[in-house]
């Protein structure tokens, strides 16, 4: 798909907040991702605040405005939504379609390591704000106009730290993020709501 520059102001805001060389900063910095919208809609959890693509698998994931996820596959222009991730094929099968990751564990790793990962580098598909990941195990939720499933957690790897610094992999213990079975086709944009649905 077509990773064209943003078209309105507010994506053309977040893709400015979004970029960066993939490298991780030495020091914190204040929060990247901007704050929590209003919340308009009953069962609204928290919203999407960057969308990132990586086609190959060590690939340097790059900011864009939107995305077209596919039933049972992934994002299109993502190297699992393609099927070459690092580890595509590989068991548990679940949990490879899309992964999700909050801004606050973000905020948290510089704050407690005084590591910055610059927008990308974390190597998450989808960074939110509001919303407790963990919670959405085992649960049904709608990203955009997608309907997802909250497989496991997305653990964060020696593969990780080995494309960004040491410490990494330690500081995102128990909050790097969350792995997703995309269940209905759509797009996902950013500042989309993320609204849980019920159970799986």
């Amino acid at each position: 798909m077509s990773t064209a520059e943003p078209t309105t102001p507010a994506h053309r805001d977040a893709a400015a907040r979004a970029g960066g060389d993939g490298a991780a900063s030495a020091t914190p910095t204040a929060p990247m991702y901007g704050p929590v919208p209003a919340a308009e809609e009953s069962g609204i959890a928290g919203f999407v605040k960057g969308i990132f693509l990586a086609p190959t698998a060590e690939g340097r994931p790059a900011p864009v405005a939107e995305v077209e996820a596919l039933a049972g596959h992934g994002l299109v222009g993502d190297r699992y939504g393609a099927g070459i991730g690092s580890y595509s094929g590989r068991e548990p099968s679940t949990g490879r379609a899309l992964t999700l990751i909050a801004v606050e564990a973000l905020e948290g790793l510089a704050r407690d390591t005084g590591i910055a990962l610059a927008p990308g580098a974390h190597r998450r598909n989808v960074v939110t704000r509001g919303v407790d990941l963990d919670a959405l195990i085992g649960k049904r939720f709608r990203v955009g106009t997608v309907e997802c499933f909250g497989a496991r957690p997305c653990t964060p790897c020696a593969h990780l730290e080995s494309l960004t610094q040491p410490g990494v992999l330690k500081g995102l213990v128990n909050r790097g993020g969350l792995r997703v079975d995309v269940l209905t086709s759509g797009r996902i944009a950013v500042g989309d709501a993320i609204v849980v649905l019920g159970d799986g």
